[in-house]
């Protein structure tokens, strides 16, 4: 019964209202973010990434909570597809660099396949035009850790080299799944190195 309370009341915390995420066929922002790779930091870039071919940022709301888990897991599993693709994928979340040394290096979620940046003053999710929300007191992730900071809205972009987002997924907007938003960002980068 208590993780039934502790799910709703996380699942309520994560309610946004309509966002204005920049738009397909909108020019994606650079960024530059401390990130980590199987419990290693860097910076990851954007630009950098962009140079070697599409990049795949999902923004969710926070490492070590039902649905974040479920699309990393999924992201993970499904890394070896996105390099055949020639795709980057990185998570970016308000979570703290410490945080997600841990979900990175985890075997559960990231399992050291791919990075997930820190954007813990959520500068990088308002260049996007994302809606952010606040946790709710009481507020616990999947591991009995308080959460301390701000929900990004999920939401999904697949960026082409030349910096166009050529898809945007929302959860909100769309209705879609964690995993959904994994199996449609690979299907579009699939199809992106067919057309090529």
């Amino acid at each position: 019964m208590k993780k039934l309370f502790v799910c709703a009341l996380l699942g309520s915390a994560l309610a946004f209202p309509a966002y204005a995420a920049i738009k397909q066929g909108g020019s994606a922002p650079d960024f530059s973010a401390k990130a980590s790779l199987a419990g290693k930091e860097f910076t990851f870039s954007l630009k950098d990434s962009l140079a070697k071919g599409p990049v795949v940022v999902y923004f969710y709301p926070a490492a070590y909570t039902k649905g974040c888990n479920i699309e990393a897991h999924t992201f993970a599993e499904n890394k070896e597809k996105f390099d055949k693709a020639g795709a980057t994928i990185i998570g970016v979340s308000r979570d703290t660099i410490k945080q997600l040394n841990a979900f990175s290096a985890d075997p559960e979620y990231c399992a050291g396949k791919f990075p997930v940046a820190s954007d813990a003053d959520g500068k990088i999710a308002t260049s996007y035009d994302l809606k952010q929300g606040e946790a709710r007191a009481g507020a616990k992730n999947t591991k009995g850790e308080d959460i301390d900071h701000a929900f990004t809205e999920r939401t999904t972009f697949v960026i082409t080299p030349d910096h166009k987002v050529v898809s945007v997924l929302s959860s909100n907007d769309d209705g879609i799944s964690p995993a959904d938003h994994v199996e449609k960002s690979l299907a579009l980068v699939e199809s992106l190195k067919k057309s090529k």
